[in-house]
């Protein structure tokens, strides 16, 4: 089977919009679970619902493919399961090399769902010389000492960096360096990488503060429903500074209140 290192997808060259790309994935997943389920044709409106998009996007990000569907019939699911694949470049073999064998880095390495999507783990590095040699998922953890040697001899392309933030640059560095050219990092830092180095970034702490900001806005929504007040963050009166020695529920109160 092909590797990673000696080919790559060519949806660049065949001018695929970026977000066209990153919808592709979602409608793999919805035309997969369709296919486990021997549906044998799809609609572009069911696919849509399904993938979570409209269906006039969906329409034209199929276009990109040269994939039209039949009237009346819809889209064949197997067929489209295949040339999705394909352009994402899943019809052949990722070694995929995780770096930081933390907690977030061996359930990475447990997750079982990689290998039915075209991705193998290939390494596991660590800079705790403890870890070295302790299995993780049946792969031996390495020391990010032989961190080229273990890229070059794994024909590695793709990097998952799950590091503390203080450590992730100078991993993706070291990456680059031994031929890695794209990488995903769960570090909550930004990454500065050359030209042709791809850089996905995961950051949970991120989407929670997004799910937190429209649970505020729900619920700011429903006391207005109710009648009650609701006193908006950038209305509330400026905090006022206390002055030195002053006594609050906690002991001493600082001169000013830190932002």
């Amino acid at each position: 089977m092909a590797t990673g290192r000696t080919h790559r997808p060519a949806t660049r060259s065949r001018g695929i919009p970026e977000a066209t790309v990153a919808r592709l994935p979602l409608y793999l997943r919805a035309l997969t679970a369709l296919s486990e389920r021997s549906v044998p044709t799809v609609s572009s409106e069911e696919l849509a619902a399904a993938a979570g998009v409209n269906s006039a996007k969906l329409r034209k990000d199929f276009s990109y493919l040269g994939s039209y569907g039949t009237r009346g019939v819809g889209y064949d699911v197997e067929y489209l399961v295949y040339q999705i694949s394909r352009e994402l470049g899943l019809t052949q073999d990722w070694p995929v090399a995780i770096v930081g064998i933390g907690n977030l880095g061996a359930a990475l390495a447990n997750y079982g769902g990689f290998a039915s999507r075209g991705f193998r783990v290939a390494a596991l590095i660590d800079a705790d010389p403890a870890m070295a040699g302790t299995p993780v998922a049946g792969i031996a953890v390495q020391h990010t000492d032989d961190l080229d040697r273990i890229i070059s001899d794994n024909g590695v392309s793709i990097g998952v960096i799950t590091t503390p933030p203080g450590a992730a640059q100078q991993v993706c560095d070291r990456l680059v360096a031994a031929g890695v050219t794209s990488i995903l990092n769960f570090a909550p830092t930004v990454l500065s990488v050359p030209e042709g180095v791809d850089v996905r970034k995961v950051d949970l702490s991120i989407e929670l503060q997004i799910l937190a900001f429209h649970e505020q806005r729900k619920a700011g929504e429903e006391a207005a429903a109710d009648g009650r007040a609701v006193v908006d963050a950038d209305d509330a009166p400026p905090m006022r500074a206390t002055p030195t020695g002053r006594k609050g529920p906690d002991g001493d109160m600082p001169a000013v209140m830190p932002a």
